[in-house]
């Protein structure tokens, strides 16, 4: 139950679909960070507003000890029947036609062909076409996800209004979530960005909003598909979406901070985000962010090593982050190992920098490691060139070769550096005299 404090479900559940909080509850009930009567209780408060009716019996069963349910539940349950029959007759005529490949075929890239097509031929108009979302909605409120996906992506083919089409590219991108079908939901996820990126989005106001629905919503995706850890770092660090985890989401730093240690490439961008956790480590304090900003920010090695503790079992307990594999009857948890392989190297790059001789059993403590372990990983480091030293056996001592910086990679850098701010300041020009042209 302690480990409860670095739980982040309340705060990210207000920024998701209702639907999608059960795969967090279901985790910290596993986890048990919590009582399983309260986990109970909110996982009935949520399926209050939903049509999963069967499901919210079952766990009021559960929690209560009985075989009995109220008749408010039963009674919901016959509304709940009732309203779907009730759907599916307005819908018929367009799902009939849509379940036909031969009627099918004749749908071409031009809505408004389709329209007149579908009312002249098929007596399909406006009213079936709004059933169609209902239904899909309604199913969806149902818990049948995967026919709610298809029926919302057959709805914004033939959709005509924008925002009715953006509620249903949520409602697919959730639906796919849910079935865990990772890449397809990337590509809805990116097809959301683009839109909400678009410059003829409805307000300012609710482009912010948005962009941190689709970052919250992201976290599903980016830490169970395969190229996710590198895609998080390509959203999160924009400019737009760093404003806005910094003035209204800052906990989602804590996914931003992970994925730059585990990324096996550097990212040059890392030094610009070490800024960002100095400025924001009094408005959110997390471990994992806690922790860089002991190795790069305060040089407190042994601060880091405390940290190292904790940020495992904030891992072991995020939902996000503690992703569990079966592998030869026991269970792992893959990113729990790679954060600290790479938190180790963080710290001895850093340390290493500073000192030119460093006490082996010195080093082996400030890596939590014990002396023949510490040994063992600095000589894989040396052989695999990623650490230009070596062992002092006699004194058990890491010497450190000087390491003279090249003038052509540091040339480099600086330009990329200019490179960007100017497309950063030329990006920021031409918003500003659009913005004003439009007046």
């Amino acid at each position: 139950m302690a480990m409860a404090k670095y739980d982040l479900t309340p705060r990210i559940a207000p920024n998701l679909d209702r639907h999608l909080v059960f795969p967090l509850l279901e985790f910290t009930q596993e986890r048990e960070l919590y009582p399983n009567d309260q986990i109970l209780k909110a996982k009935i408060e949520l399926l209050n507003n939903t049509n999963m009716v069967d499901y919210a019996m079952d766990i009021h069963k559960s929690l209560y000890h009985t075989e009995d349910v109220p008749q408010d539940m039963v009674d919901r349950r016959v509304e709940v029947v009732a309203r779907l029959k009730s759907l599916e007759e307005a819908a018929a005529p367009l799902v009939t036609f849509l379940q036909n490949p031969k009627a099918v075929q004749e749908l071409r890239a031009d809505k408004q062909y389709n329209l007149q097509m579908l009312n002249e031929h098929y007596q399909i108009g406006p009213e079936q076409i709004e059933a169609l979302y209902q239904y899909a909605k309604f199913q969806f409120e149902c818990g049948n996800y995967s026919g709610a996906a298809d029926y919302l992506y057959q709805y914004r083919a033939l959709c005509t209004n924008a925002e009715r089409s953006l509620s249903a590219l949520w409602g697919k991108l959730a639906a796919e979530i849910l079935m865990q079908n990772w890449d397809i939901a990337l590509e809805e996820l990116n097809r959301l960005k683009d839109i909400i990126d678009s410059k003829n989005f409805s307000s300012s106001l609710n482009q912010v909003q948005s962009r941190i629905w689709l970052m919250h919503w992201s976290l599903f995706i980016f830490f169970n598909h395969d190229n996710g850890r590198t895609q998080i770092i390509d959203l999160f660090n924009q400019d737009k979406y760093l404003n806005a985890i910094q003035t209204n989401a800052p906990h989602l730093l804590r996914y931003l901070a992970t994925a730059f240690i585990v990324n096996k490439k550097r990212r040059p961008q890392f030094k610009e985000f070490i800024k960002v956790i100095q400025q924001e480590q009094h408005s959110f304090a997390d471990p994992i962010t806690e922790f860089l900003a002991c190795v790069y920010v305060n040089f407190d090695f042994e601060g880091a090593q405390k940290k190292m503790k904790e940020c495992e079992d904030v891992i072991l307990n995020d939902p996000f982050l503690g992703k569990r594999v079966e592998e030869s009857n026991y269970t792992v948890v893959p990113l729990k190992d790679e954060f600290l392989e790479n938190a180790r190297l963080f710290i001895f790059e850093t340390y290493c920098k500073i000192h030119e001789r460093i006490d082996m059993g010195v080093l082996a403590e400030k890596l939590n490691l014990n002396y023949e372990d510490a040994e063992r990983w600095i000589l894989n480091l040396i052989r695999t060139s990623k650490l230009d030293a070596k062992i002092d056996t006699q004194t058990g001592t890491v010497v450190m070769e000087p390491n003279h910086p090249n003038v052509y990679e540091q040339l480099i850098d600086h330009t990329k550096g200019l490179s960007g701010r100017t497309y950063k300041l030329v990006s920021q020009l031409l918003e500003n005299s659009q913005a004003q042209a439009a007046r």
